[in-house]
């Protein structure tokens, strides 16, 4: 079973093999979340922001048509060109189109999960394009030829000495050497040839203002703003949900991403993208994929909200605990586990399952998504739509018959404790995935009912 086939419980098996790598993965993602509370507590505001950001959402995606359209209308005004696309494949081949007009070979690309989602590099690389992803976490996993752990921190699953490895396999650092200081100046090194050569630019997009037309991209590496800003062409694909009314509505969202993200107060780089400069090309690329199938589900509508700033990851005890590519999707954790259903229902039914319920998702959430309560609904729809595996179905269906059934039920916790007490390892054994890492309770003498019915005469 391959990375991409195999189901988030085999590959969260595969990432806890490495004990020491887990309890450090685990540690560094509470740590950032301490960070958001922190900065989070600075403010008395804090959930009026909150509050606030969550109702522009949901006034924005209740009026989509109207301020996509207003949006597209100014980015003309302001010189841009305004491409859209109803899927990845779409998207994949306006882009390609673009890049192979202008001849480009090489070029470079910032962080964008959208991108990510659509499988763009590859898509370019089979068509002779090849990509330099300029985010130093996105170029480290890159060079490791795997995909992004984390929507922020895309390479938070390795170590310095594992990156040292790679620059001296990639970039001729000296062998050895893991220094974060001395990585960061060689990959910096590396990066700004790219900038200088390329003639295209890639870029995500983290608002697009409808008021305007303008577009609003967030790092802090200012990797966006070199690769845009030097390249004759710059393109920017946003999801459909990217879009906020006014301008004056960044000042709530960017107060909120940063500390949520990484507990920052403000992202290093908020950078405006309104018009071309004089000689070049600005291409907007505005990608549909299943979001609008999204928007007509009324139990998950609330998840197209997501400004992306990874803070469910960074406090869910099953992402940190499994690793971001236990979710073989391109947007990892609780979040992902809601979007990744409805692209592909089928290869993604197990994600939602991936998850305590703990509600500790929705309690972080800077635009007041209710991820938990999402995710409970989806393993509803994923059952009731026979996605889940037949053993698990069959088994819900016994326990329905009995549990619907007083006499049943009855009968069957007796029997249930006469096999504890007499045959143990009827229940501890290697075929039971509860038992494994678990020890059964003790089997008790009489049920709860039995002993109400004794006790209540009594009083």
């Amino acid at each position: 079973m391959n990375k991409q086939t195999a189901d988030h419980a085999t590959l969260a098996d595969r990432f806890n093999a490495n004990e020491p790598r887990v309890n450090w993965h685990d540690e560094t993602l509470w740590w950032v979340r301490a960070k958001r509370d922190r900065m989070a507590w600075t403010i008395p505001e804090w959930e009026l922001l909150r509050e606030t950001a969550s109702h522009i959402k949901r006034h924005a995606l209740g009026n989509l048509h109207d301020y996509l359209l207003q949006f597209e209308e100014n980015a003309i005004l302001n010189g841009a060109k305004v491409h859209w696309a109803a899927d990845a494949a779409e998207h994949n081949r306006i882009v390609t189109e673009i890049l192979q007009r202008h001849g480009a070979k090489r070029i470079v690309k910032s962080k964008s999960m959208l991108t990510e989602e659509c499988h763009l590099n590859p898509h370019l690389a089979a068509n002779g394009i090849e990509v330099i992803d300029t985010d130093l976490g996105e170029r480290i996993v890159q060079l490791a030829k795997e995909p992004p752990s984390h929507i922020v921190l895309p390479c938070i699953h390795k170590k310095k000495e594992e990156i040292g490895e790679l620059f001296h396999e990639h970039l001729g650092t000296p062998a050895g050497n893991a220094d974060p200081q001395f990585l960061t100046a060689a990959a910096r090194a590396h990066l700004r040839a790219e900038f200088l050569q390329a003639k295209a630019a890639i870029t995500g997009v983290n608002f697009a203002v409808a008021e305007t037309g303008e577009m609003v991209v967030c790092t802090n590496e200012g990797n966006a703003d070199m690769g845009a800003h030097l390249a004759d062409v710059h393109i920017a694909c946003m999801g459909i949900e990217k879009i906020i009314p006014q301008r004056k509505h960044l000042g709530v969202f960017l107060r909120l991403l940063a500390r949520s993200a990484t507990g920052q107060p403000i992202t290093t780089y908020s950078s405006h993208f309104r018009k071309p400069r004089e000689g070049q090309e600005l291409h907007i690329v505005i990608v549909d994929n299943g979001r609008s199938r999204q928007l007509g589900r009324e139990d998950f509508r609330n998840s197209l909200k997501c400004i992306r700033c990874g803070a469910c990851m960074n406090t869910c005890p099953v992402y940190r605990r499994s690793g971001g590519h236990s979710y073989h999707t391109a947007v990892a954790g609780p979040i992902g586990s809601i979007l990744a259903p409805n692209l592909d229902m089928k290869a993604n039914a197990d994600l939602p399952f991936a998850s305590t319920l703990c509600g500790s998702c929705s309690n972080v959430c800077p635009v007041k998504i209710d991820i938990h309560q999402q995710l409970y609904k989806w393993r509803q729809v994923l059952v009731q739509e026979g996605y889940t595996p037949t053993g698990k179905t069959m088994a819900m269906k016994l326990m329905t018959g009995v549990l619907s059934k007083p006499a049943a039920y009855r009968t069957a916790g007796k029997v249930g404790r006469w096999v504890l007490k007499a045959f143990p390892a009827m229940a501890n054994n290697r075929l039971n995935p509860w038992a494994k890492q678990r020890e059964m309770p003790a089997p008790p003498a009489q049920s709860f009912s039995e002993w109400y019915q004794k006790n209540k005469q009594s009083k």
